[in-house]
């Protein structure tokens, strides 16, 4: 560039060879510039001093003027024609324009199709490549645990959710064996996509009244345990079951069998789900009874368990 050029031509280089410390080869630089500050077009940074002693000897030496000349002459008529053209930009835009159009226009048609990509998600992609096993004796879930029960396909970005025995729930993400606490009541792997009904009935401690409730996991954190109830010591689960649709969970009809007792009649009671709402994981539920409770199995007779 110009500048190059200045400094090589008028060898402006040969006034640092007696100076000791960097800034003052900046300051001979800058002084041997004065006089040719008037032909450049802006002022001279500390930054393109420091350029020009970057310059190698070899290239100094064999530096072409006349070439030199050439270049910045034609950069001049560059810098002169772009001026022109931006003091009269909507006669050139529209010169420009026409001449793509016979550059690209006819027989370059669009041979692409125009459309939207979705939204993709990792774990859509992600194949079920993978199982999860259940160890009910000992406790433990995952995927390395193949000689247990098998419960699922599942990928390794998956999540599984976890009910205890004494009501409480978390979420967890799945591993090769994780411990989900002795004789869990359910297990599975938990896609919030598809939100299952939960329906169970606990009871509130070692000696508290039996509540029901119907509802959706919704949306958590993972590997914090919610509880059911109160969270009250010796909670227990008494009945637990899973339906795709709310549908489903109001059709579920259990018999609670009470322990007989003196003065009661009738230790068998029927109880519909449907007769609850569908409230929050949070909720307590409603009170199925404050008698003591021998089992509670299905209306159809099949044992404690789950759907």
């Amino acid at each position: 560039d110009l500048l190059e050029k200045i400094f090589i031509e008028n060898r402006i280089y040969r006034d640092i060879e007696e100076c000791e410390t960097w800034e003052a080869v900046i300051e001979a630089i800058d002084k041997g510039l004065d006089p040719f500050k008037k032909l450049l077009k802006r002022e001279v940074t500390r930054d393109d001093i420091i350029r020009l002693t970057e310059i190698k000897i070899k290239r100094i030496s064999k530096y072409d003027g006349f070439r030199a000349n050439e270049e910045i002459r034609g950069l001049e008529d560059r810098i002169e024609e772009t001026e022109k053209n931006i003091k009269n930009i909507t006669r050139y835009s529209i010169a420009y324009f026409k001449s793509l159009i016979k550059k690209y226009g006819k027989g370059r048609e669009r041979k692409t199709e125009i459309t939207e990509f979705g939204v993709v998600k990792r774990s859509a992609v992600v194949v079920a490549s993978e199982t999860l096993y259940l160890d009910r004796k000992n406790g433990f879930a995952g995927i390395s645990l193949k000689k247990e029960d098998a419960l699922e396909k599942c990928s390794t970005l998956d999540d599984i959710i976890i009910f205890s025995l004494d009501a409480e729930m978390r979420v967890t993400k799945v591993a090769d064996k994780i411990f989900v606490g002795k004789r869990p009541v359910h297990v599975s792997v938990f896609r919030k996509d598809e939100p299952k009904v939960y329906s169970m009935i606990y009871r509130e401690g070692r000696e508290g009244p039996y509540y029901a409730k119907r509802f959706k996991a919704g949306g958590v954190t993972r590997d914090k345990i919610y509880k059911m109830g109160k969270g009250t010591k010796g909670s227990r689960v008494m009945y637990f079951a899973v339906h795709d649709t709310e549908e489903a969970s109001a059709a579920n009809t259990v018999v609670v069998h009470l322990k007989p007792a003196l003065r009661l009649r009738n230790v068998s009671r029927p109880f519909s789900f449907g007769e609850i709402a569908l409230k929050g994981r949070g909720s307590r539920g409603n009170i199925v009874t404050k008698l003591n409770v021998d089992r509670i199995v299905r209306a159809t007779g099949t044992d404690f368990g789950e759907s």
